[in-house]
């Protein structure tokens, strides 16, 4: 399957304190079969959340969603996929 690449880059730079954080970013590459750039920008529009937490919940789903796909006979979503394949529905049929 042709795959967009991405890399992905995340930095703390607050505790639970709110302090500040000294520590290396995590960074990584990943393959995803969506442009994840208009995925967030469905998800923006939808005004479900604020731009943060739309762009977070964007992000996070298709980096999971990725992952569940390429190992979709992985037996950690067995239990889960029926239950995650009814929330794709349903967060798609939201326009």
């Amino acid at each position: 399957m042709k795959q967009n690449r991405y890399r992905i880059q995340i930095e703390q730079i607050e505790d639970t304190k709110g302090q500040p954080v000294s520590r290396d970013s995590l960074s990584f590459e990943i393959g995803n079969h969506d442009d994840v750039f208009h995925i967030v920008e469905l998800m923006l529009a939808r005004e479900d959340f604020d731009k943060n937490t739309s762009t977070a919940f964007a992000i996070g789903l298709k980096l999971f969603s990725e992952v569940m796909l390429e190992n979709k006979d992985h037996p950690l979503f067995e239990d889960f996929k029926p239950a995650f394949v009814q929330f794709m529905k349903k967060l798609k049929s939201k326009k």
